[in-house]
């Protein structure tokens, strides 16, 4: 599988990185294009693939091409690329609020895959939600599958409008459990921990609770009830949070992300 990389970003670069770990493909079968002349320099010394500054050129290179670029550049790189991609190549574009609808007029190409990764992607550990054209073959969706596959898991959307919703939870998610992280380090700081011992409680605090609904099978409300004891003092810290609207802020927070999400898509 030959690939092109139009835009060598870091979530571009985690994908490139993912695929040369799993052995997809060799670097001699990967192309990378980026208008920043440094970039190209460290991701040809760093990886061995071959860069180059023309998007057009790097396109005849891949049986997938990667549109890894950023949301503001996207008018002006269609604009470069229509009706210059294969019928036979599959774009696969990372782009955050691209729809594939803009994607297929923009470059006149109909074998289109729009995914969500986010940021523990960069490590291995993100999660990426999918979705295909109807022209895009089922060889072509195992390619996506293989390269979503290497930077984490993968979930395949029959449909485009869950993207937005995906956008919403596990696109901005990790900025969620950022700011929890941070606040509760802060608390833990506050009735006097060292901020080491409490930046790592915290972390194996999380890293471990998220293990455990994995592996117990049971929903997160039942296991929160489990280490609820009556009068003890989970119930008082929970019931403190209760208090300030905890839920009902999350709740909100995943709306304004998602409907801010369909804005940038241009649907309101």
């Amino acid at each position: 599988m030959k690939i092109a990389f139009i835009g060598g970003g870091n979530m571009g670069e985690a994908m490139l990185s993912a695929i040369l770990d799993k052995g997809l493909s060799p670097s001699q079968a990967i192309s990378v294009s980026d208008i920043d002349e440094a970039r190209r320099q460290h991701l040809e010394q760093k990886y061995g693939v071959a860069v180059m500054s023309d998007n057009r050129q790097a396109i005849t290179r891949g049986d997938v091409v990667v549109l890894a670029i950023k949301p503001q550049n996207l008018v002006e790189v269609m604009a470069e690329l229509s009706g210059q991609l294969n019928p036979a190549q599959l774009l696969l574009s990372i782009i955050a609020g691209a729809r594939i609808n803009t994607l297929c007029l923009g470059l006149s190409h109909g074998s289109v895959v729009r995914a969500m990764p986010n940021t523990p992607a960069q490590i291995g550990e993100g999660v990426t939600a999918w979705t295909a054209t109807p022209e895009v073959t089922e060889t072509q969706k195992g390619w996506a599958s293989s390269i979503l596959g290497a930077m984490g898991k993968e979930i395949y959307m029959d449909d485009e409008k869950y993207m937005d919703m995906v956008t919403a939870v596990s696109g901005s998610g990790p900025a969620y459990i950022f700011l929890m992280v941070e606040a509760l380090v802060d608390a833990a700081v506050d009735i006097g921990l060292p901020r080491d011992v409490a930046q790592e409680l915290v972390l194996e605090t999380l890293l471990g609770s998220g293990r455990f609904i994995q592996r117990s099978g049971k929903p997160p409300a039942e296991l929160r009830r489990m280490v609820t004891s009556p009068g003890g003092t989970t119930a008082e810290a929970l019931l403190q949070l209760e208090k300030g609207g905890f839920s009902d802020l999350i709740r909100q927070a995943v709306s304004a992300a998602y409907n801010k999400a369909r804005g940038l898509g241009g649907r309101g």
